[in-house]
Order: structure tokens, then sequence, then C-alpha cells
């Protein structure tokens, strides 16, 4: 048994779908700055710090106050567009304070292709989305309208500049506030020109510009043609760059206004109309806006989204790297059917294993400790199943893919009552303790090996033996049991067919073909183990089914 286990080799299937990003984190912006850039910085900052802050607040006021008489008795309260000299005034004289803020900053900004006017193209679809200098865009295209969260209205002074552009206000309170924004959205978008053109960034969040993570819907879902506008910032000294892991948005601020100017470059494409396949699939309608950006961009695209933005933080809360938590939870959950909720709980386990290693990985050490188990080649087989990349560990994407691909399928109530059946050797309806190292023992191919600290934590009532429903509940909290069980399972199947095809080789060097004899057929297969109860009664059958034949 020993050899066979040594030398069998399971299939390992992998499907190129499920193969890592090519950018692994593009949510981290690393801190590059060098003690010339350093001193640098400080030297200009000292002038143009105070200088520019002096001014910014000058023109944050006057912003205010045009914004305050542009929504003066407003009719509607936001419901109703604006319109004559109302939108006028946003359009001229906040555009031209924001425009002039950018300048006092000190950006200096290249612009390519033509703005498309609200009949071509009623959204604009930016990305990559990795700053918030990023709203540079509203100057170019004459103030359109954003998707903002509706506390930000509430914001003394900046509250009320936001509220003149009419924002698509989003609620976090309201649990239909996703259903509500793609409708006002669609509703906007459909209006004809009556309300103003609406800038979305897709991604939903911040990146550090390395690749384009998943679109999402919002801004596909009317149905209506979309500009896509590209934003670079060709600088050798990131100042802009907000992510999750890197600088906080106070310091990317100062760092930026102590800088002689900052680099942006703003490319308008050619607009995108939808066609009847890409209008009736927003999928496929983001898809192809994506695809065309990347390409000009020249840069790859990810399965990423904000919920692995969430599942980096809960990561870090763990004592994890940030990046442990990465999945590509767009692909992930697509193709294996997973919620969030169901990930995050998953990621308590891995950070239990993973936690006396590090770099947040599970090696085989930790793998068998976590199974209670010591490394042996079936459990270096599961292992390998889990290791998808053959890098000798396991990382959390893996360890999710394994559960959900190899284990979850293979623990099902069938196979818990057969690997129960098989461990319950004395048919008394529980398992004593020698009955389960018996097995273990043989299935790992290590004769003495100690299971009591595995069967005390199973034996949830201490009686020292083992009911159904306590093997059943431990199995469906340990999904990983259920490969073992099935490799052994297999592996038993395997050493009887062997002995089946060794006795009649035998028999028919033995007698030779005896006219009048049963065929090989029909002879009656040997008795079976209690691991395999459903071959015997298959065999029985077909073997009676072809006499009566």
């Amino acid at each position: 048994m020993a050899e066979e286990m040594a030398t069998r080799v399971l299939p390992l299937p992998r499907q190129q779908s499920f193969g890592p990003p090519t950018v692994p984190n593009p949510f981290i912006h690393p801190r590059r700055f060098g003690a010339t850039d350093k001193l640098l910085t400080v030297l200009q900052g000292i002038i143009l710090l105070p200088l520019r802050a002096t001014c910014l607040i000058l023109i944050l006021l006057l912003a205010w106050l045009f914004a305050s008489i542009a929504t003066f008795w407003q009719p509607g309260r936001g419901s109703v567009p604006l319109k004559g000299w109302r939108r006028r005034m946003i359009r001229t004289a906040l555009s031209g304070l924001t425009r002039t803020a950018y300048f006092i900053m000190g950006f200096q900004v290249k612009v390519k292709g033509k703005v498309a006017s609200v009949q071509e193209a009623p959204i604009f679809v930016a990305a990559p989305h990795s700053s918030f200098f990023d709203a540079i865009i509203c100057t170019l295209t004459g103030m359109p309208s954003i998707v903002s969260r509706a506390e930000n209205l509430s914001t003394p002074v900046f509250g009320t500049i936001l509220s003149s552009l009419q924002p698509v206000a989003v609620s976090r309170q309201d649990p239909d506030s996703r259903k509500n924004t793609v409708a006002e959205i669609t509703k906007r978008a459909s209006s004809q020109g009556q309300w103003p053109q609406i800038l979305i960034f897709p991604e939903g969040t911040c990146t550090n510009r390395s690749c384009l993570i998943t679109f999402k819907q919002g801004a596909f879902v009317a149905r209506v043609p979309v500009q896509p506008v590209l934003l670079r910032y060709p600088n050798k000294l990131d100042t802009v760059t907000w992510t999750w892991q890197g600088y906080s948005c106070k310091v990317l601020c100062l760092l930026t206004m102590c800088q002689l100017f900052t680099r942006v470059e703003v490319e308008f494409l050619p607009v995108h109309v939808p066609t009847e396949e890409e209008k009736n699939d927003p999928i496929l309608f983001a898809y192809k806006v994506r695809q065309t950006m990347a390409s000009a961009l020249n840069v790859p695209v990810t399965d990423h989204t904000f919920e692995d933005c969430r599942l980096m933080i809960s990561a870090g809360q763990l004592t994890l790297p940030m990046e442990a938590g990465l999945v590509e939870f767009t692909k992930i959950s697509k193709k294996l059917n997973l919620k969030w909720n169901h990930v995050r709980e998953q990621l308590d386990t891995f950070a239990a294993i993973a936690s006396a290693s590090k770099g947040g990985r599970i090696g085989i050490e930790e793998f068998a400790e976590h199974l209670k188990l010591p490394v042996s080649d079936v459990l270096r087989e599961l292992f390998l199943l889990f290791d998808r990349n053959g890098d000798g560990t396991i990382d959390f994407r893996e360890y999710v893919i394994g559960l959900s691909v190899l284990c979850n399928p293979a623990n099902t109530e069938e196979t818990i009552e057969m690997a129960f059946k098989l461990f319950d050797m004395d048919d008394d309806g529980t398992i004593t303790e020698h009955e389960f190292a018996s097995i273990i023992q043989s299935a790992l191919g290590v004769p003495d090996l100690d299971v009591s600290i595995l069967f005390k934590e199973i034996d949830a009532d201490e009686t020292g033996k083992l009911s159904y429903d306590e093997f059943k509940n431990f199995a469906f909290k340990h999904p990983e049991y259920a490969t073992l069980f099935t490799t052994y399972l297999d592996l038993q199947r395997h050493h009887v067919d062997m002995s089946e095809e060794h006795d009649i080789e035998s028999h028919k060097v033995k007698h030779g073909p005896v006219r009048g004899t049963a065929p090989v057929s029909e002879i009656t297969p040997i008795a079976r183990n209690k691991i395999c109860p459903e071959g015997n009664e298959e065999d029985s059958s077909s073997t009676s089914d072809k006499k009566d034949d």
C-alpha cells in the first residue's frame, strides 16, 4: 500500500482562467523618496506651500460663493436639472476657478483628443482611477455630474460646491441604493441633453495605474454611447497615487504642493457606441470598453475589484500581509459561485493556519499541523492539489480555489457516510479510537501514527467514541479531510481492481480457455471489503443480468 501511494500520481488539471493575475497587487504604492528627493521637497515646500495654501483657500471660498448663488432657491432641490444662468455659472465660474486651483498647485495639463458633446456621449468613463487629483477631468469637460456618497453633500463648503454639480448621490444606509443609482444614471443619460454629462470612474476604487481592474456596470447599463478618458501622470516623483497601501490623502496633498510642477496627461478616446449585443449585456459592454482603454494605455487587465480591497484590509487585521487577501474576487465569485462573506470566513481559517509562517503562505508543515497529521505521501499529494503554481506554498487564493474545486464537491453527505462506514469496522454505529487509528494509519502509510489529538477534537461529547453526527459535523467544518477520504477510497478500489485482474490472469494461465465455461465477465468477483459496498451490488447485479440473457 505504501508503494502504491508513493508511485500513484493524481491528475492535476489547471484551468488557465484560474492562473495568477498579471499584476499581483494593484492597490499598493511603494514609498520611493530618496534623501535628495526629501531635501528638495522640504526646501521647495518652505516657499511654495504657504503661498499655494493661501491662494487655494481664497479660490475655495470663491467657489463656495458661486456655488451658493447657483443653487440658491434651486427648484426641485436636485430632482430637476439646473438650467439657464445657473448652469452657465457652473460651467464658466466654477470651471475657471478649478482650472486656476490646479494651475496654482503646479499641474501642467496636456490634453489629447476631442471632448464629445452630450448628444454624442452622455457618459464619460475615466481610468485608471488613482488619485483624488483625477477630478481635473471635470475642468476639461464642462463640470459634469459625478457619482458621490450622499454624506459628502452635507460637508461644509465642499458639500455646497459638490451639490452645484448635481451629483448622483449614493447612500450606504439605503439597501436599494445601488438599484436607485443605476436608475438615476439611466434616466439622466437618456434625457436627450437635459441633464449634464456624467463622469464615472468604473473601477470604483483607486489603483496604482499598473493595470485596469474590473469595471463596474453602472456606466454601461444605460445602453448609451460612452467616451473613454485616459489619465497618465508621467512624473519622475509620484506624489499623486492614492492607494490602500501608501501615503495618506493629507500627505499626498502636502507633497504635491511642495513640487515645482506635476505633469498630467488626459486623453479623450473616440466615442464607443455599443452594438445591440453590448446594449443587452452590460458586462460585455464594460469588457469591450476596458479592453480598448487597456490597449491604448498598454497595460494589462485583471479581475480585481473593491471587494479585494475589503479582503486586503481584513488580512491586515488578521496580522497577515495585506496583499494576502487579494484573490481577484470577480473571477473567483463568478466561476466558483462564492459570496464575499464566505470567502471572508475562509480568510479567518487561512490566517489561523498561516500564523506560524512568514509571508502569509502555508507550507507543507503548517498544512500537516492544521490537519493534525504527519507529512506523508498522501498528504503531499493533497498539498500539491492546492499548490497550483508549484512553488511549495499555498497562498490564500490557492486555498480558496482548492476548497471550492477539490474539497467541497467531495465533502458530500454520501462521501461522509461512506467514510463513516469505512471507519466503523464492527458496524456498531460508532467509531472507537482504535478503529479510527487503523484506517488513518493505513491511509497515510504510517503504522505508528498517534491520532489521539485528532480523535479528541472530533469527539465533542468526550465519550471515547465518535457518533455519526460528530463525524459529519467535523467533516463539514474541515472539508480538507474529504479529499483524503476519497483518495484512500480510490486507492482501495484501485487495489481491488488490480487483484481481480491478477486472479483472472492466473486462472487463464492455469486452466486456459475451456469450451462451455463462462466468459471472463461472468466469473464471480472476489469479495470486496466494506470500503466499496456499492461495488459488490453493481457487480452482482451485472453478473445476474448476463446469466439471465
